[in-house]
């Protein structure tokens, strides 16, 4: 098996945990606060989707050996950057954060197809970047989901 359907099947398994992970709750609960500190599973999903967009904005400038711009300079930090993003995507009704992300996965996955095999191994700066913007990102959430979902038993 190639470099690359190995990472196209981790990239899947990991996002099917994402998506499994909040599979069947109603409307109602996906929009409920308190999953992730404030946050709803809804805004989770948009923020796992911001962080795709993130890896399709910038990984193309990495295989171009440019460094994207840091985080700490633009926007003050990570959280800095995640708190504006929400503040954005906040009042996106969840239809239109489905659909945005259903949009952008399928722009990440297109993003890897295409990619230069020798850049898709591990330990390559596209490699690490990918890694943290999609699917070592989505782990973190989906185990949050999961624990939310057990203590508020659904």
């Amino acid at each position: 098996m190639t470099t690359r359907l190995r990472l196209l099947a981790r990239l899947d398994t990991a996002w099917t945990a994402f998506t499994d992970s909040y599979a069947g709750l109603p409307e109602a609960t996906l929009l409920q606060p308190g999953v992730a500190g404030a946050w709803s599973v809804r805004d989770i999903i948009a923020h796992v989707t911001t962080w795709e967009e993130e890896a399709v904005k910038h990984l193309p400038e990495i295989l171009a050996g440019r460094r994207p711009p840091r985080y700490s300079v633009t926007y003050g930090g990570i959280d800095a950057f995640n708190a504006l993003m929400t503040a954005r995507k906040m009042d996106l009704p969840l239809a239109e954060v489905f659909r945005q992300q259903a949009a952008v996965h399928r722009r990440v996955v297109a993003l890897i197809e295409r990619t230069p095999e020798k850049e898709l191994a591990s330990g390559t700066r596209f490699r690490n970047r990918l890694r943290l913007d999609t699917y070592g990102h989505y782990a973190r959430h989906s185990a949050a989901i999961r624990l939310w979902r057990r203590h508020a038993h659904l």
